[in-house]
């Protein structure tokens, strides 16, 4: 019997090691980003990026190619690359167009449509050196068999060909804040730009990135899911480390360790009266015993992001005055929540809360006269949110709202510490913001899961922080 145990194992252990030597031996082909080959664990056979199938990457270009008059072309470039240093470069992120199109996720590419061409992708050309330090990219290769465009050629062509391309063309339009001076420097482009034949191309992708695909949709719902659980843990970690530089370390790393790639702005953590200033980003200061910190974040989560806002008192307790003021944000948040709707638009919602916050701010004895209000509140109601934060930002805030639209909803007051109201107002800030999903019967809030109500916060901040938070900030404290 031990004979044949021994046997056994030896067999076992035998199948267990060419098992895993096929396996590690497999020869997997690198372009530069996720694959379903060498990512199996993001991606599923037929996506180009996770999520979004090679199909619905092909329909978009068939939609921006209806949309071209006739006989124009479209010019995408990639986003550049920005350097901190000579050599170090920061972290790359995609122009929205061109991965809305193409789906690649690298730098140094163009591509053109037309309708009688298709997709042409110009590809950057590495050497062995940028192999070296850089590792594999997409090349021609990868243009044809991965992201199937119809034509491709390396970079080095672009001048020849694109110039061919532009000189039979009646109009032609590209993406101005990523314009590469590979082709804005062609004697052809500049030609056609004083023709007056150049057009803006985001006044046509931005129509197509309005409403989302189901696709889209349930990536925007994990990117607000991945925010809603970062920001709650991050609540939670307040109470024992009320800094505003922790929070936003923390927050990310929430975020991060959930799949998220990036956020989808640096995080706004603003303690005290640094929550009046809207876009606050120092984030370098502690917050005092019973103040509030308003934190506005969000994450991406391949290439869709969301945009989340909580205020809460880290000590744990809402003062009364900080409650009365809360809860008008908070109603105002609500209610317009409420009216998201096929057929209104950003306008009015923003419109409505405008009334609803100026007659709360009179009532309270902030606010004297209605004409200071956007000295308290100059943002709007609410934003397209979808590849990025501010998203299809060439449509306007008149657009009727549609299933498949996915807004913002963010009352906020921002009262200056020398604003003229009673004193023990001045230098507060309160936001309360949830992504919405527009839908055929109203609304979905994206965002849903993060509390909002004061009772809820407060008893997460009292009965669910981490225990040995505060002892471990106050040896933080002591040693800083």
């Amino acid at each position: 019997m031990q004979v044949l145990a021994r046997n056994l194992v030896r067999r076992v252990s035998r199948t267990q090691v060419i098992s895993r030597y096929a396996y590690s031996t497999q020869r997997v082909r690198e372009i530069g980003q996720p694959t379903p080959a060498s990512h199996p664990h993001l991606m599923a056979e037929g996506e180009i990026t996770p999520g979004i199938r090679i199909d619905e990457y092909i329909g978009r270009r068939k939609k921006l190619v209806e949309l071209l008059p006739e006989n124009s072309l479209a010019i995408i470039s990639s986003a550049p690359e920005k350097m901190m240093t000579d050599v170090v470069p920061y972290t790359f992120r995609q122009e929205a167009d061109y991965l809305y199109l193409t789906g690649c996720q690298q730098p140094g590419g163009v591509a053109v449509l037309s309708s009688d061409r298709g997709l042409c992708m110009f590809m950057p050309e590495s050497t062995p050196k940028d192999i070296a330090w850089q590792g594999e990219v997409a090349g021609v290769d990868a243009a044809s068999e991965f992201f199937k465009a119809d034509q491709a050629y390396p970079i080095s062509k672009l001048p020849e060909i694109l110039s061919d391309m532009l000189r039979h063309s009646s109009k032609v339009f590209h993406n101005v804040q990523t314009a590469s001076q590979r082709y804005t420097n062609l004697d052809e482009f500049q030609k056609s730009a004083s023709l007056g034949k150049v057009k803006t191309l985001s006044s046509l992708t931005h129509e197509l990135r309005l409403i989302k695909s189901p696709a889209e949709l349930k990536l925007m719902r994990e990117s607000a899911s991945i925010a809603c659980q970062g920001l709650l843990k991050t609540m939670l970690h307040s109470k024992g480390f009320p800094d505003e530089g922790i929070l936003s370390a923390q927050v990310e790393y929430e975020c991060r360790i959930r799949g998220a790639q990036r956020m989808a702005f640096n995080p706004v953590v603003g303690g005290g009266s640094n929550a009046s200033v809207i876009h606050y980003s120092r984030n370098d200061q502690r917050i005092r015993d019973g103040d509030l910190v308003l934190m506005d974040m969000g994450c991406e989560l391949h290439g869709y992001v969301s945009d989340l806002t909580r205020t809460w008192p880290p000590c744990g307790k809402f003062s009364s005055l900080q409650e009365e003021l809360y809860d008008l944000i908070l109603q105002t948040n609500k209610e317009c929540i409420k009216q998201c709707k096929p057929g209104t638009t950003i306008r009015k919602l923003n419109t409505y809360s405008t009334e609803l916050l100026c007659d709360g701010l009179m009532k309270m004895g902030i606010l004297k006269s209605r004409r200071l209000y956007h000295q308290l509140n100059p943002t709007s109601i609410g934003h397209y949110l979808g590849m990025d934060v501010h998203d299809s930002s060439a449509v306007g805030y008149d657009r009727p709202l549609q299933p498949g639209f996915v807004i913002t909803i963010e009352p906020g007051v921002y009262i200056p510490s020398s604003f003229d109201c009673p004193e023990r107002f001045q230098g507060i800030g309160i936001r309360i913001e949830d992504d919405v999903l527009i839908t055929e019967t109203g609304y979905e809030v994206l965002t849903g899961s993060m509390p909002k109500e004061i009772k809820h916060i407060e008893t997460l901040l009292n009965n669910h922080c981490h225990g040995n938070a505060a002892q471990s900030f106050a040896n933080f404290s002591s040693q800083g």
